[in-house]
This record gives structure tokens, sequence and C-alpha cells, in this order.
């Protein structure tokens, strides 16, 4: 059967709205089945619905965990709360507002009832705590689940330093939220939401993007620019970011429908608002030769994906190398000490621009959490992860966000092409002929439980191996270097190849990313001999 990812989505792919938003209020979960808990990925707690995972009572015991946890740490400002344009977004957050207001919490949502990037609720509480020294710190809720699908709804907590709770938080509101809901919520607090307040989130961070962005640039160059929201919450702040700059900007596709019935379907054949896949991006790209820089962000906006009409879409490892590049050579303001910060699975052309331009690599596990320490304090200027999610810091070399930024990650391509004259995807290519080309992919293997949780915790020492498809191997990490954190898997590099195997979370498989500087042939061979060593080492 021929694949339909790719092709515009049909009426059978869409989700039944009502039957969803119904399930929301109507089923109650059961957390003694592991599926129905709350569990906090690393980006918060996500699920539909449907399946009795992401309805009112998780909800309601989430945002009760997240104000008695905040109470303990003795976070008491106020507390900024966005929702992106996934159907159970609205009705999460007014189940969250209601917790809040009873709980006596100064809770502030968007001014105009509109939907909020998670960039935007970041920037917020960065810029509001810096703008109040001594005073009662602010903290935020996402309600997103990204660029799931859209029978999917997602619940994420992000603590005063505006990124992405860590472990020890999101253990806690977990743990707490599910004992409140097998006590029946007794212990959850509610009442009519009507003492709520609000807050400009479009015009503050829109009003402070020539802080970090070069939009003179950009709009004297007379680039023409498309941005395509994918239905998500940066709809209205490209609109306001063109007239704000007076920029030749479009905004592609303004719709916003909660099934999602205007997008092409992913490699699944599922609808997923991924900016960074082909398959989903597939009607943009379409449109590459209309537009000098072509963009797409997910439903959140904390994502980018950059069309070229050079190169259609590029590969987020291929970006984030550009990006690195351009960045540390044209921000003086920036710190000589400030290093890259990248996932230990992002592409090793990034460790090479690191080390051609004289910049420390900063090497951390999966997760953007882990770069918020280096982007608050100014230590490390970029922090991008495979996934085609990155922020950096502010001209100044101030911290702009501590959570992902997809507008601001396509307005750099912008800012890329006005000032060199070249795409990033024709930049690309040079660093190829500096560096090498690089083959990188990612496949599964199947595991079963028991093997993912052994995975998890394999010690790099347990891998026999001395060799990696005929190369020695120079390291086995079961620590990611830049932090000394625990991978939850294996790395295995050798001088021109590397692989990483990680459990996926939802299913049972395992994650395998190879990446070869001697082309797609030797990156099979890596794959295979990944598949055969990590067998090995789990017995």
């Amino acid at each position: 059967m021929t694949s339909r990812a790719g092709t515009p989505a049909q009426s059978s792919d869409l989700i039944d709205v009502e039957a969803l938003i119904d399930a929301y209020w109507h089923r109650h979960p059961d957390v003694s089945d592991p599926e129905q808990k709350v569990v906090f990925g690393t980006s918060g707690h996500r699920g539909s619905s449907l399946k009795t995972a992401f309805n009112d009572d998780h909800i309601a015991a989430i945002t009760q965990a997240i104000v008695e946890y905040r109470a303990e740490q003795g976070t008491t400002g106020p507390l900024f709360i966005g929702r992106d344009t996934h159907a159970l977004s609205a009705p999460a957050q007014s189940t969250a507002l209601e917790v809040l207001v009873a709980n006596g919490v100064d809770v502030l949502v968007d001014e105009f009832d509109g939907y909020t990037p998670t960039p935007a609720v970041s920037h917020a509480i960065i810029r509001y705590n810096r703008e109040h020294p001594g005073q009662p710190q602010a903290d935020g809720i996402v309600v997103t689940p990204s660029h799931n699908p859209p029978a999917d709804g997602g619940f994420k907590y992000n603590p005063p330093h505006g990124g992405p709770a860590d472990s020890d938080a999101t253990n806690w509101i977990a743990e707490r939220a599910n004992a409140l809901i097998a006590g029946g919520l007794q212990d959850v607090q509610r009442a009519e939401a009507t003492a709520v307040g609000t807050y400009d989130f479009r015009t503050r961070y829109v009003e402070d993007l020539g802080s970090i962005i070069d939009m003179q640039a950009i709009k004297d160059s007379g680039i023409r620019i498309g941005a395509d929201p994918l239905g998500g919450a940066s709809v209205s702040y490209w609109q306001a970011i063109a007239e704000a700059y007076g920029l030749d900007l479009t905004v592609v596709n303004p719709e916003v429908d909660p099934q999602w019935g205007f997008m092409t379907l992913d490699w699944d054949e599922k609808i997923r608002m991924d900016p960074s896949s082909p398959s989903a991006m597939a009607s943009v790209v379409a449109r590459a030769g209309d537009y000098d820089i072509l963009t797409g962000n997910d439903a959140d906006a904390d994502r980018h994906g950059i069309v070229t009409p050079d190169a259609g879409l590029m590969n987020p490892n291929h970006y984030l190398a550009v990006a690195i590049q351009y960045l540390f050579t044209h921000r003086p303001g920036w710190s000589e000490d400030a290093a890259v910060g990248k996932t230990l699975v992002s592409s090793s052309m990034i460790d090479r621009v690191a080390e051609s331009i004289g910049r420390t690599l900063v090497e951390v596990p999966v997760g953007f959490k882990w770069f918020v320490p280096g982007l608050i304090d100014g230590s490390v200027a970029f922090g991008g992860e495979e996934s085609a999610g990155a922020s950096f810091l502010k001209q100044d070399g101030t911290s702009w966000t501590t959570d992902k930024d997809g507008i601001l990650l396509c307005l750099l391509a912008s800012e890329i092409r006005a000032v060199t004259g070249r795409s990033p995807s024709e930049l690309y290519r040079e660093l190829t002929e500096r560096f090498g080309d690089p083959a990188y992919a990612r496949v599964d293997a199947a595991a079963t439980k028991a093997q993912k949780a052994a995975l998890g915790k394999l010690d790099g020492d347990a891998v026999a191996a001395t060799e990696l498809a005929g190369e020695p191997i120079v390291a086995k990490l079961s620590k990611a270097p830049g932090n000394g954190a625990a991978i939850g898997g294996v790395k295995v590099v050798s001088e021109d190849a590397w692989f990483a195997a990680r459990p996926s979370g939802t299913e049972d498989v395992y994650k395998i990313y190879a990446e070869s500087f001697k082309g797609p042939d030797d990156l099979k061979a890596v794959q295979a001999e990944a598949k055969r060593i990590v067998d090995a080492a789990l017995g």
C-alpha cells in the first residue's frame, strides 16, 4: 500500500472535537492504570482525553500540585499562563484558572484572550523578574502538547527561571497530582475564575525583538518572507511583527482549525504539526520558490522549520550549525567565554563549528531544560537540540528566553539572508566544504520493557566493543560531557562517527541516533553495529 505521508489530510483523519471536549469533562482517570496517571516527560504532561490521559481531573490535580510546589519554593509573584490552539487547551486553561484563583494565586492571562506561544510565556517570566529585582518572583504555565496530534493536550510548568521545570520539580508535581486524584480530589480547591488579571504577551514580545534580532537589516534588505504558523499560537504574532518592523512578510496560512484539516500527513500518516518534518511541511515546501525565506512553527511556536528556495526544508541539524556559525561571528556584545550548547544527539558538525570559532562546547542530555542555567547566567550563548528547538542570548548577552523559541529562530534565518546575502542552506554547503558532509539519521529497534529499563541505566563501561564500523572507539558515554548528567542510555563515539541509544518513553522500542562523516553507506554500517553493540550489552 502506498504511504499517504505528505498528502493532504482527509475527513477520515480528522478528530471529533465535540467528543474530545466531552471526554475531557466527563471521563475520570484511574491512576492505578499507568496509562491514566500524571506523567511529566521532557515537556510536561501530555495525553488525550479520549484515552483518559488528559482530563479535567488531571489538570485540576496538577494545578493544585503546582500551587503547593511554588508555595514550598517561596514563589509568590504572579503566574503567567498561556495556551495554544489545540482543542483541549482552552478547557484545560479554564480548569487551571479555577484552581489558581481558589488558591489565591495572582494569575495573568492573555489580554486579548488569545493564543500564547511558549516563548512568549518564558519571555514574560524573565522580563518580569528582571524588572522586579528583590520582589516576589513570577513563574508560568503553558497549556500545550507542542507539535503533538490534534487529539492531544499538554500542560507544563515553568519556574521563575522561565524554562522547563527540572526533574526534581516535575517528579514532585506528578507524584502529588496522582495522590490528589487517588484521594478523590478532596484537597483540590476550585472557585469561579473571576479575579484574573491580564497581560499583553504579544506586544511585549514583539517590541523586544529588536534587542535580539537585527530587524533593521531585514527591513532594509527587502527580502520576501513567508511565515506559516501551521495553525498554531504564533498566528497573530507574525502579523504583528510584520507591522511593527515594516517587513515584507506574509502570513502564508492564518487559519486556526482544531482539527488541522489543512495539514499534510506526517511520516506515520498522522496529523502532526512538526515544522521539521518534510511530510508535515509538504504544502509549505511547495511554495519555497515564492519567498526568499519561508518558515513554519508548531502549535506552541517553540519549534522552527526553515525553507529556502535552493534547498527546500532544511535539516534541523544543518540549520543549527549555520545559526551557531553566524551568531558567534555577528554578536560582538556576547562574552568571549560564552559557550555553544547542544544535546548529545545533535550533529557533530556543531562540534567542528564550535572548535573553528574557538568556543567551548557544552554537550547535555536530551531536553531543553539542561540549557536553562547557562542561558540564565550568560555562560551559554546558544542552546539547541536536533528536534528543531533552540534559543540564544540577546545582543547584549543577557537572557531572552530559557525555553525554545521557534519564532526567534525563524527570524534569525531572515537576518542571516539579509546580512550575508546567502540563504542558510547555501551557508551550510560552505560548512560541508570545510568540515565534511555528515550523514545523520534516527531509527528505532524493538525492545521489551525490561530491556528499555536496562538501557536507561546502562553504563558506558558495559559496552564491550572496541571498534565502530572499523574505527577505534574513543568514547563510551553514559553521562553527558557538558554537565555530567545521566544520558538515560549510551553514546559511543569514534573519530568520524557516533551513535546514541535511548529507550522510547511511549513505545516498546529504543531509538538509535547515528551520524557518519564518511557518508550514507558508512552510516548504515554504524546503525547496524549500534544495534549489535546495544543488544549485546543488554544481554
